[in-house]
């Protein structure tokens, strides 16, 4: 096995080209696993640790660019309140000695039903940054993951970053595993509830950053927009969903958001943050366990997944609307 270690982005792009079945490898909390066990055997390594322009974060117009070896601890410790959902999705990952080397572009490359960042990516709308010597191309996390542990990057691509927009309002994460700590989820959900952008005025909050962005050249190409924040008019509010571990990819569940979307419009509860009807929560609950497209396996059953997601939505809605009501709804609409 070849083992391949740049010392700049250019170099990982460079050797990635050369070495298209090479696997990159940061933290190292899944390709080691499957290594160790024999489950995997690439004719190469591509070691991403000493890239220096992969380790850094920043906020631009409203988004977080997260680089791709960013931890799992320094996301805990250093985007709680910019991204709390991921904050909170990174808490749930294995232990603390596992946090401290696994990433998210980790968890992006391995594209596993069960990662526990990718509910918190699709309900937030975030977009992957794939780079290669072509340069770097967009895909929204909605379009990322094509199959079990399969994604939409190219032989010869690297996650270079995330592109997240900066929580519009409460954010939550919560998932169900056979025991507390250091297990595979049995199922996921995240949760965002976006305020009326016309009736939130707090400007936003400047944040120490990072290192300035290394770029490759060309412009980042998007590629078909699914994007949650655009998906409902921002006049009205908005919701974003994200399903783990109860399909064969990670998932949204769009009749949900829209349901939840509707009903916080147009019965004005945006404006008021009156108190959520049972029967609201109730449906929603409904509909992002009608989303999923679970299977029985040795951590749950169809069944117990779709019955878990309900309960796991009626609560993370209530947590979230709680905070919206407890913050005072949107500014200048009590």
């Amino acid at each position: 096995m070849e083992f391949l270690q740049p010392r700049s982005l250019a170099e990982a792009i460079e050797a990635k080209a050369e070495h298209p079945a090479a696997v990159p490898i940061a933290g190292g909390t899944d390709v080691m696993v499957e290594i160790n066990f024999d489950a995997r055997r690439p004719a190469a390594l591509l070691d991403l640790n000493r890239v220096g322009e992969l380790s850094s974060w920043q906020r631009t117009d409203g988004q977080v660019r997260l680089g791709a070896t960013v931890t799992y601890t320094r996301i805990m410790a250093e985007l709680g309140d910019l991204l709390p959902g991921l904050a909170m999705a990174a808490r749930t990952v294995g232990s603390p000695q596992i946090r401290n080397r696994g990433t998210v572009g980790g968890n992006l490359g391995a594209a596993s039903p069960a990662g526990d960042c990718h509910p918190v990516l699709l309900a937030a709308g975030a977009t992957v940054e794939a780079t290669s010597a072509r340069g770097p191309r967009l895909i929204p996390a909605a379009e990322f993951f094509t199959g079990p542990k399969r994604n939409a990057l190219a032989a010869d691509e690297l996650i270079t970053a995330v592109l997240i927009p900066a929580a519009p309002g409460p954010q939550q994460f919560a998932k169900i595993g056979t025991r507390n700590a250091m297990v595979i989820a049995v199922c996921a959900f995240a949760l965002e509830l976006r305020p009326p952008r016309a009736m939130t005025g707090a400007a936003p909050r400047a944040t120490t950053g990072a290192a300035p962005r290394a770029t490759t050249g060309a412009a980042p190409r998007a590629t078909t927009a699914d994007n949650p924040v655009s998906d409902y008019p921002v006049a009205m509010g908005s919701v974003g969903t994200g399903v783990g571990s109860a399909g064969p990819t990670p998932l949204r569940a769009r009749a949900a958001e829209e349901f939840l979307s509707g009903v916080l419009g147009e019965a004005g509860l945006w404006q008021s943050a009156g108190r959520l009807p049972d029967r609201v929560a109730q449906r929603f609950g409904e509909l992002v366990a009608a989303a999923a497209r679970p299977i029985d396996d040795v951590r749950g059953t169809a069944a117990y997944r779709r019955h878990a997601l309900s309960v796991l939505a009626r609560r993370t809605l209530a947590w979230a609307w709680d905070s919206y009501r407890a913050e005072g709804g949107a500014p200048g609409c009590g």
